[in-house]
């Protein structure tokens, strides 16, 4: 009768334990903050800060890369307030119906920098007549714009982003330029009427 009560009372122990485990980890789960959704605005003013987070971001898909469909750019407040986003984490495309509505993107802020070794290597590909993304040898227009580009051929790209670099080397000590955009883990059109 002994074992019956020892193992019964073993019973009960092993249940309150994991009843209060539960209703804890249910506990944790509702007090949790809901991610907040920003405006593009809002995430390009602070993106710098934001490298390796996660964040969700909503504007308009003003332009997705024809040619493989990996690439979006959301557009904020006007057509100088853009964010590039890549489908790399998804692991396929971006749909179609992205194009010219209101989309929700969940991702993960990244940096690319773009210094002295990348912009050699850019001549070399040019030298070798590497195939390039975009519109041909000028680059695709909205990712020039994203990055605030006014050049046009590759050459005139790369002499202007040496200027840029060499301008923030000397106001900043840095000697690259910091260009970012999101890896998208998931998104929702908005407004697909």
């Amino acid at each position: 009768m002994k074992r019956f009560f020892g193992f019964f009372a073993v019973i009960i122990v092993s249940f309150a334990l994991f009843s209060c485990k539960g209703n804890k980890a249910d506990a944790t789960e509702q007090d949790a903050p809901q991610a907040k959704t920003m405006q593009v605005d809002e995430v390009l003013a602070k993106l710098d800060t934001m490298v390796g987070d996660t964040v969700t971001v909503e504007g308009l898909c003003m332009h997705l890369c024809r040619h493989s469909g990996r690439k979006m750019f959301l557009m904020g407040s006007d057509d100088t307030q853009i964010l590039r986003v890549e489908s790399v984490e998804l692991g396929e495309p971006f749909k179609q119906e992205c194009l010219e509505h209101i989309v929700t993107v969940k991702g993960i802020v990244r940096e690319e920098r773009i210094d002295e070794d990348y912009l050699q290597e850019w001549e070399k590909q040019l030298q070798e007549q590497e195939p390039q993304h975009g519109e041909g040898a000028e680059g695709c227009g909205a990712e020039k714009q994203s990055r605030q580009e006014t050049a046009n051929t590759p050459e005139t790209r790369i002499a202007d982003f040496r200027a840029k670099i060499a301008e923030r080397e000397a106001k900043e000590g840095k000697a690259y330029l910091s260009f970012y955009h999101m890896d998208a883990l998931e998104y929702n059109v908005i407004d697909n009427e």
